[in-house]
Protein backbone atom coordinates (compact mmCIF):
# COMPACT_ATOMS: atom_id res chain seq x y z
CA UNK A 1 0.00 0.00 0.00
CA UNK A 2 2.79 2.31 0.78
CA UNK A 3 4.23 1.60 -2.64
CA UNK A 4 0.96 2.46 -4.41
CA UNK A 5 0.66 5.68 -2.43
CA UNK A 6 4.25 6.64 -3.33
CA UNK A 7 3.59 5.98 -7.04
CA UNK A 8 0.37 8.03 -7.00
CA UNK A 9 2.15 10.91 -5.25
CA UNK A 10 4.97 10.78 -7.83
CA UNK A 11 2.45 10.86 -10.70
CA UNK A 12 0.58 13.82 -9.15
CA UNK A 13 3.87 15.65 -8.67
CA UNK A 14 4.93 14.91 -12.27
CA UNK A 15 1.60 16.11 -13.69
CA UNK A 16 1.73 19.29 -11.59
CA UNK A 17 5.24 20.13 -12.77
CA UNK A 18 4.33 19.36 -16.39
CA UNK A 19 1.23 21.55 -16.24
CA UNK A 20 3.18 24.44 -14.73
CA UNK A 21 5.79 24.38 -17.51
CA UNK A 22 3.15 23.98 -20.23
CA UNK A 23 1.51 27.31 -19.25
CA UNK A 24 4.76 29.37 -19.42
CA UNK A 25 6.11 30.58 -22.77
CA UNK A 26 9.14 28.80 -24.11
CA UNK A 27 12.21 29.97 -22.26
CA UNK A 28 15.28 31.14 -24.16
CA UNK A 29 18.37 29.02 -23.80
CA UNK A 30 20.56 30.28 -21.03
CA UNK A 31 23.55 32.34 -22.15
CA UNK A 32 26.93 31.46 -20.74
CA UNK A 33 28.00 33.69 -17.90
CA UNK A 34 30.28 36.54 -18.95
CA UNK A 35 33.39 37.37 -17.06
CA UNK A 36 33.44 40.75 -15.38
CA UNK A 37 35.56 43.25 -17.31
CA UNK A 38 37.61 45.83 -15.47
CA UNK A 39 36.33 49.39 -15.85
CA UNK A 40 38.25 51.51 -18.33
CA UNK A 41 38.02 55.24 -17.66
CA UNK A 42 39.48 56.15 -21.10
CA UNK A 43 36.59 54.59 -23.02
CA UNK A 44 33.85 57.05 -22.01
CA UNK A 45 35.99 59.93 -23.27
CA UNK A 46 36.45 58.19 -26.63
CA UNK A 47 32.73 57.50 -26.88
CA UNK A 48 31.98 61.15 -26.25
CA UNK A 49 34.24 62.12 -29.17
CA UNK A 50 32.77 59.61 -31.63
CA UNK A 51 29.28 61.12 -31.86
CA UNK A 52 30.82 64.44 -32.87
CA UNK A 53 31.09 64.62 -36.65
CA UNK A 54 34.54 64.54 -38.13
CA UNK A 55 35.50 67.98 -39.36
CA UNK A 56 35.73 68.15 -43.12
CA UNK A 57 38.89 69.81 -44.38
CA UNK A 58 38.25 72.31 -47.16
CA UNK A 59 40.71 74.20 -49.34
CA UNK A 60 40.84 77.67 -50.86
CA UNK A 61 43.48 78.98 -53.25
CA UNK A 62 43.81 82.68 -53.87
CA UNK A 63 45.45 85.99 -53.07
CA UNK A 64 45.84 87.34 -49.55
CA UNK A 65 43.96 90.65 -49.42
CA UNK A 66 44.40 91.37 -45.69
CA UNK A 67 46.58 90.18 -42.81
CA UNK A 68 45.57 90.87 -39.20
CA UNK A 69 48.46 89.95 -36.90
CA UNK A 70 46.61 91.13 -33.77
CA UNK A 71 43.40 89.18 -34.50
CA UNK A 72 45.43 86.37 -36.10
CA UNK A 73 43.37 86.19 -39.29
CA UNK A 74 44.01 86.41 -43.00
CA UNK A 75 41.55 87.20 -45.76
CA UNK A 76 41.94 85.15 -48.93
CA UNK A 77 40.19 86.06 -52.18
CA UNK A 78 39.71 83.33 -54.77
CA UNK A 79 37.82 83.41 -58.05
CA UNK A 80 34.65 82.20 -56.32
CA UNK A 81 34.73 83.72 -52.84
CA UNK A 82 36.48 85.82 -50.23
CA UNK A 83 37.13 84.11 -46.89
CA UNK A 84 38.57 85.21 -43.56
CA UNK A 85 40.45 82.41 -41.83
CA UNK A 86 41.79 82.23 -38.26
CA UNK A 87 45.50 81.27 -38.24
CA UNK A 88 48.29 80.63 -35.75
CA UNK A 89 51.43 82.73 -35.27
CA UNK A 90 53.45 80.07 -37.06
CA UNK A 91 51.15 80.07 -40.10
CA UNK A 92 50.96 83.86 -40.40
CA UNK A 93 54.65 84.73 -39.94
CA UNK A 94 55.67 84.63 -43.66
CA UNK A 95 52.36 85.71 -45.18
CA UNK A 96 51.73 89.26 -46.41
CA UNK A 97 49.07 90.97 -48.49
CA UNK A 98 49.37 90.13 -52.18
CA UNK A 99 50.81 86.62 -51.66
CA UNK A 100 49.25 83.68 -53.44
CA UNK A 101 48.37 80.97 -50.90
CA UNK A 102 46.68 77.61 -50.53
CA UNK A 103 44.79 77.39 -47.23
CA UNK A 104 43.42 74.12 -45.90
CA UNK A 105 40.79 74.86 -43.24
CA UNK A 106 37.82 73.53 -41.30
CA UNK A 107 34.58 75.30 -40.47
CA UNK A 108 32.98 75.09 -37.06
CA UNK A 109 30.08 77.27 -35.93
CA UNK A 110 30.53 79.44 -39.02
CA UNK A 111 34.21 80.15 -38.26
CA UNK A 112 37.01 79.03 -40.57
CA UNK A 113 40.18 77.81 -38.84
CA UNK A 114 43.33 77.12 -40.87
CA UNK A 115 44.97 73.71 -40.70
CA UNK A 116 47.78 74.80 -43.05
CA UNK A 117 48.79 77.87 -45.03
CA UNK A 118 51.23 77.46 -47.93
CA UNK A 119 52.57 80.09 -50.26
CA UNK A 120 52.51 79.31 -53.97
CA UNK A 121 54.38 81.02 -56.77
CA UNK A 122 52.32 82.78 -59.39
CA UNK A 123 51.79 80.81 -62.62
CA UNK A 124 53.60 83.41 -64.72
CA UNK A 125 56.64 83.19 -62.45
CA UNK A 126 56.64 79.39 -62.67
CA UNK A 127 56.49 79.49 -66.48
CA UNK A 128 59.38 81.96 -66.66
CA UNK A 129 61.52 79.84 -64.34
CA UNK A 130 60.81 76.70 -66.39
CA UNK A 131 61.69 78.48 -69.66
CA UNK A 132 64.96 79.76 -68.19
CA UNK A 133 65.85 76.25 -66.94
CA UNK A 134 65.16 74.72 -70.36
CA UNK A 135 67.31 77.39 -72.10
CA UNK A 136 70.15 76.74 -69.64
CA UNK A 137 69.93 72.98 -70.27
CA UNK A 138 70.00 73.48 -74.06
CA UNK A 139 73.06 75.76 -73.84
CA UNK A 140 74.90 73.19 -71.72
CA UNK A 141 73.96 70.35 -74.07
CA UNK A 142 75.01 72.11 -77.31
CA UNK A 143 78.74 72.51 -76.50
CA UNK A 144 78.90 68.85 -75.58
CA UNK A 145 77.45 67.89 -78.97
CA UNK A 146 79.90 70.13 -80.90
CA UNK A 147 82.98 68.55 -79.27
CA UNK A 148 82.09 65.11 -80.56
Amino acid sequence: MKKILAIVMALVFALTVTAAFAQQPAAKPAEPAKKAEPAKPAEPAKKAEKPAKKEKVKQITGEVTAVDTVGKTITVKSKKQELTVAVTDEQIKDVKAGDKVVVKYTEKDGKATAKSVKKVAAKAEKKEVKKEEKKAEKKEAKPAEKKQ
